[in-house]
């Protein structure tokens, strides 16, 4: 993990791909744990740290991760999450090109808890809520193309399905139709950017994160 912005009430994190945000089945130490210990020696903090998930990054995806670190900031970034208040920008490495170099994409998804997976749809379907992205072609190297993505809504696994709806399947997404995984079991989805009024001082908060290293993420020529 690397600490890409820290104060009072937050810390923004670049996570790596492998890392998960929170706790689950497989008794992984999760970020949040990581990052707990990082501010307890950092500050010779005494008993427990107080970290506030506030929203969730898929495993194999790398980024920006934000956690609050007051019960103050806390409820106020849920809410901001909730109501879309946090502009959030992804890259995402892609082998075939969209049709139209940018566009919105518009589908209905329904999530299968047992796959772990979702399907999207064209029309409103039973129990489907509805996605919606901005997607624009920003780059290409020898073998990929580049999009950069503004997420509209937050459903699950919802980049990653609504791409591989339109033929542009993420690079290492086996679930969604990739040919082969990457090696490190990562995906080529970076949250790349987010914009934000902090939740305590009323400031802009806006932040990048350094995309993974590697000719891959690096053999980009920008358009």
């Amino acid at each position: 993990m690397t600490v890409v912005y820290e104060d009072n009430h937050l810390i923004i994190i670049n996570k790596s791909a492998s890392e998960i945000v929170q706790g689950d089945k497989t008794g992984d130490t999760p970020l949040s744990e990581t990052v707990k210990q990082y501010l307890k020696e950092k500050y010779n903090k005494p008993g427990n740290v107080f970290i506030g998930v506030t929203h969730r990054l898929d495993r194999p995806v790398s980024g920006l991760v934000i956690f609050a670190k007051t019960s103050k900031a806390l409820p106020r970034l849920n809410e901001m999450f909730k109501s879309s208040e946090v502009k959030k920008t992804y890259w995402a490495i892609v082998k075939n090109a969209p049709t139209e170099p940018e566009g919105e994409l518009v589908h209905y998804l329904v999530r299968n808890e047992k796959q772990n997976k979702s399907y999207a749809y064209d029309k409103e379907v039973p129990n489907s809520k509805r996605a919606v992205l901005n997607y624009r072609l920003i780059g290409r190297s020898e073998n990929y193309f580049l999009l950069e993505i503004d997420l509209k809504t937050g459903r699950h696994h919802q980049i990653r399905c609504q791409l591989a709806k339109i033929g542009c399947t993420i690079k290492g997404d086996l679930k969604y139709g990739a040919p082969r995984s990457n090696p490190d079991a990562s995906i080529c989805l970076h949250a790349r950017h987010v914009d934000f009024i902090h939740p305590v001082s009323k400031e802009l908060i806006s932040v990048d994160a350094p995309v993974p290293e590697g000719n891959l993420w690096n053999g980009f020529k920008l358009f």
